[in-house]
């Protein structure tokens, strides 16, 4: 059996693993509960009540549903990401972790019966479309997604390339829902984008799929040829609205940055669980000033990265409190019945730190100003989400604003950082060149 980890969202349209091995045999065997005489009743009362359903329901029923369905809601009631995949989602995964996959390009997340947009990609049919953070649908080609389960209604999304699809949209701020018609696409995730700004590197980092350590260092090489290293004066790493991905690639993306000392520790349910992760490779920047920006949509993975940087003060933390979830998924194939994708680890900061159920909190607090038509984007965050994993020590801490507009000229956070690292700012907060201290913390 191999299992696949990764620290990302768990939603709808893009799922990354990354295969390792070493996994215990008989994962799934637990002796020390099986002698337990009550667990044998309440599985036995599971197989009454399977036989009655099956015997005596109103029309026939599919055994294969009720059984799926059944190991769903034991799974789902743990915490909000925890699920089961079936053959079929599980498939589906594998193909989206590749980077290339037909849909619409959107992260969404099942919120009081409906499909809530966590963010819609960028370049994707559905961020051409004008989807937003917080939109809720409703309705998919006029049928109601209520009583569907998340995987239902992403699979009525996806369809054949060049295909319409409606979605019936709710957006706080709109006094009625509305259609929306999108075309779908294939949705090819080229996880980093970047540019010029100046002689300051400008970096977006989408989600964390198994090319991104990769297309960084593409990003960073080329910065450096087109800006020139004595011209160079930093890096911006924008990592806004992103939900997360691959555990493996957010190290990786650390480590870029980093000298040496911790990246992230990861402690599950025992002891010997305990993973840390350090880094190696040394800083490809040369040192030069970092700041990365982070909202309310950056989450797991995105929150890894920030968090090894700021500890470090390897960069400069700029934006508002991100998402707050600071778990792991294990995806474990169950052979030909799917997977599980089961929380299997809190993650910790090199200081120590659990953000779960808190998020980062950023060293220089900058909002964005919306257009006076619109309502504030604010994301609930991991704690507002039912089910969640506790914090584990402290006050859990509410999301935070995740509107980015497409305009640069618009985007307070992202000229804020540019005037940091051009000098025409300052802020006590800001490390700056000849401030950053790699390995000046303690590990």
């Amino acid at each position: 059996m191999n299992k696949s980890v990764f620290a990302g969202f768990a939603v709808g349209t893009l799922l990354s693993f990354a295969a390792i091995t070493g996994v215990k045999q008989g994962f799934l065997d637990t002796p020390a509960h099986a002698s337990d005489s009550n667990t044998y009743r309440q599985l036995n009362l599971f197989g009454d009540v399977f036989e009655r359903v099956r015997a005596d329901y109103v029309e026939p029923t599919d055994d294969a549903k009720l059984v799926e369905n059944a190991i769903n809601g034991m799974l789902t009631s743990l915490d909000p990401h925890s699920s089961y995949m079936t053959p079929k989602t599980f498939r589906d995964m594998q193909v989206q972790t590749r980077g290339e996959f037909g849909g619409l390009g959107i992260e969404v997340t099942m919120e009081n019966g409906v499909v809530k947009v966590v963010t819609p990609i960028d370049d994707t049919p559905a961020s051409r479309a004008g989807l937003r953070p917080n939109d809720y649908i409703t309705h998919i080609d006029g049928t109601q997604i209520l009583g569907l389960t998340l995987s239902d209604a992403v699979d009525k999304m996806r369809g054949a390339v060049n295909t319409d699809v409606t979605l019936t949209v709710v957006r706080k701020g709109k006094d009625e829902p509305f259609d929306v018609k999108l075309t779908r696409d294939i949705i090819t995730i080229k996880s980093v984008k970047y540019s010029r700004e100046g002689d300051i590197g400008y970096i977006r980092v989408t989600s964390f799929n198994e090319q991104t350590a990769d297309l960084l260092e593409e990003a960073i090489d080329s910065l450096r040829k087109q800006i020139g290293t004595s011209r160079l004066k930093g890096y911006i790493v924008d990592l806004r609205n992103n939900p997360g991905g691959l555990l493996d690639q957010a190290i990786a993306v650390s480590d870029d940055f980093i000298d040496g000392g911790e990246i992230v520790s990861t402690r599950g349910r025992h002891p010997e669980d305990t993973q840390r992760h350090n880094a190696r490779g040394g800083d490809i920047t040369d040192g030069k000033p970092i700041i990365v920006l982070l909202n309310g949509g950056s989450a797991s993975a995105s929150e890894i990265v920030a968090g090894a940087l700021q500890d470090h003060r390897r960069a400069t933390i700029l934006g508002t409190r991100s998402f707050g979830k600071g778990s792991v998924q294990t995806i474990i194939p169950l052979g030909s019945d799917g997977a599980l994708r089961l929380t299997t680890a809190r993650y910790y900061t090199p200081s120590g730190r659990s953000i779960q159920a808190k998020g980062i909190d950023p060293d220089i607090v900058v909002s964005q100003t919306e257009p006076e038509e619109k309502k504030r984007s604010t994301l609930t965050g991991e704690s507002a989400l039912p089910g969640h994993l506790a914090a584990e020590e402290g006050d859990e801490m509410a999301g935070s604003d995740s509107f980015v507009p497409k305009d640069k000229s618009e985007d307070k956070q992202l000229l804020y950082a540019i005037d940091l690292l051009n000098g025409a700012r300052k802020d006590a907060a800001y490390l700056g060149a000849g401030r950053t201290t790699a390995s000046a913390m303690a590990n």
